[in-house]
């Protein structure tokens, strides 16, 4: 999915796409694409600069972090992001970032991935836990039961075997 920049000529197109999940998919994402990706895109064309404003929407599939069920989250993203060529990157070794840079990418070949601007913005829309619901009780710690789905036969009251001696002297003063 390649946007071929030699085609733009205005300084401004507006596009609207949409792809399969497979044409986005990349190989060991945490997580899946499950409907098509529609994409709303703004190609601004300064020179050698172009600035790709839009929106992606989808549908991901991934496994919850308490029960490892997989759920699915919508995705509803916007993005600002400018490309300028790759001969304009400067070698310096060590420079401090500007907010500016955080929104700058490059492109090689008047060519810019768009599947890799789209897995990007999904990485960015993911949750830092991502959880299929609020309320997730998870796994039971000892038998991998999901407590979800009803109580497990596990013993509540657990202690810790590395206690024992401090059980011990509580015992003998009682």
């Amino acid at each position: 999915m390649l946007l071929e920049l030699t085609r733009y000529r205005q300084p401004l197109t507006h596009l609207e796409l949409s792809f399969a999940p497979a044409e986005v998919a990349g190989e060991g994402d945490a997580f899946a694409i499950v409907a098509p990706v529609e994409l709303t895109l703004d190609v601004l064309k300064d020179k050698a600069m172009f600035r790709l404003q839009g929106r992606v929407r989808t549908t991901l599939q991934m496994p919850c972090s308490r029960c490892l069920e997989p759920f699915t989250m919508p995705v509803d993203s916007a993005f600002d992001v400018r490309y300028l060529p790759a001969s304009a990157m400067t070698p310096e070794d060590e420079r401090e970032l500007a907010d500016d840079d955080l929104d700058t990418s490059y492109y090689r070949d008047d060519r810019i991935d768009l599947s890799e601007l789209l897995r990007e913005q999904f990485y960015l829309a993911l949750p830092m836990k991502p959880l299929c619901e609020e309320t997730c009780r998870g796994l039971c710690s000892r038998c991998g039961a999901n407590l979800n789905q009803g109580t497990c036969g596990c013993a509540v009251d657990w202690t810790d075997p590395r206690l024992a001696p401090l059980r011990a002297l509580k015992d003998r003063e009682a």
